[in-house]
């Protein structure tokens, strides 16, 4: 994970005490187990209460609700827990899009019933906008919300979701009206509630102890105190989500990127050949320069996001540049990483090897780069003429 000679801009001293506090519990709770934990498979749910108790699952919202940090400094703590282990910096980032909802759009009774709980309480959520059929053409999704008296009932399947059968509440993107954008509502759904059961999680290349799984809604009935928002409003609402979202996994891909290079630098100062450590090397030197320029590259930029977002100016273009910039930065570096510890590096007894797998999810998942790239070109030249 990232030494403490890291440098951070941090805006103030709370703000540096708070990185400090994420390093211990990083250092101390998380990276110890990380391989092991990740090889079985093994969701860490003790850790995510570990976090909400430590105030750490709030960061981003509102002080009345535990948070109140500015999206700059949260960021670099996924960073710092997502170069631990990212299994838990990208559950935080998944927990804190979840919240997004009901925290920007929910009404002041919804925000007071329910937020103090999902960020400071010890539970844990889950975002389900994906579905088997609808990717990256989220507007094309198919589950329904069909109002009965007081009540909706739910049914359908949702796809790819991280925390699947282990949340505790899920926000479900529902369609409520006709077809496209305008006619999908969000809602909050307990994880427990009746009709609601997971698949089996996917097996999958990295993040093993991170559950994905398929989420089924068999005829769920919730209260309309549980719709988020207006009636029609939920692509709007998830749309303001992923923007943030972005932000999240490119935090997650610069702190995996900097756990790579931190043990390709350990290892080229240990390693001897022909009389020398084998970071005398330019080639190898070379390639160690081009590693940590791209990561400061990366974390300039996802930074320089959060900036404007919280200034509250648009931030959109941002986030998908820092999201494709970020993701395939973190795929190289690890790569390289690979590359330096030879083959050691592709067996299992060195994390690198881990890092590599974990990072190429990163370009796929909230939304793929080859959709960022889309994002950045509407925002250059407009919609795409049909």
């Amino acid at each position: 994970m990232p030494e403490p000679g890291v440098e951070r801009q941090l805006p103030t001293d709370e703000a540096q005490d708070l990185i400090q506090l994420v390093r211990d519990i990083a250092q101390r709770e998380i990276a110890p187990h990380a391989a092991e934990e990740e090889d079985a498979g093994r969701f860490p749910r003790e850790t995510f209460t570990l976090l909400s108790s430590s105030g750490l699952l709030g960061l981003p919202y509102d002080g009345e609700f535990g948070g109140d940090q500015p999206y700059e400094v949260y960021l670099q703590v996924l960073e710092e827990l997502a170069a631990a282990r990212l299994t838990v910096g990208l559950g935080v980032s998944v927990h804190s899009l979840s919240c997004h909802a009901l925290a920007n759009f929910g009404t002041k009774e919804q925000r007071s019933e329910h937020l103090p709980d999902m960020l400071g309480g010890g539970l844990l959520g889950a975002y389900c906008l994906s579905e088997p059929s609808s990717g990256s053409d989220a507007a094309s999704l198919r589950t329904k919300a069909v109002r009965d008296g007081g009540d909706w009932v739910l049914t359908g399947t949702k796809a790819w979701i991280t925390h699947g059968g282990v949340a505790d509440f899920y926000t479900v993107l529902a369609r409520s009206g006709g077809e496209g954008a305008k006619g999908i509502t969000a809602f909050l759904v307990p994880g427990d509630a009746e009709g609601l059961s997971a698949a089996v999680p996917e097996k999958k290349m990295g993040m093993k102890g991170s559950p994905t799984a398929q989420v089924h809604f068999d005829g769920v009935r919730i209260s309309d105190a549980r719709r988020i928002g207006d009636e029609g409003q939920g692509f709007q609402i998830a749309l303001s989500a992923l923007d943030s979202g972005r932000l999240g996994i490119a935090a997650c891909a610069i702190g995996v990127a900097q756990a790579a290079l931190d043990a390709a630098v350990a290892y080229a100062k240990d390693r001897s050949q022909f009389g020398r450590p084998i970071a005398d090397f330019q080639g190898l030197r070379f390639m160690l320069a081009d590693m940590a320029t791209q990561i400061e590259a990366g974390r300039a930029l996802y930074l320089s996001a959060a900036r404007l977002r919280d200034a509250g100016r648009p931030f959109s273009k941002q986030a998908a540049m820092a999201k494709l910039l970020c993701t395939d930065a973190a795929m190289k570096v690890t790569t390289d990483a690979v590359q330096v510890l030879g083959g050691y590096g592709y067996t299992a007894d060195f994390p690198v090897e881990r890092f590599m797998r974990e990072a190429k999810v990163l370009q796929i998942v909230e939304g793929t780069n080859q959709i960022q790239r889309m994002v950045i070109a509407r925002h250059l030249a407009g919609p795409e003429t049909r």
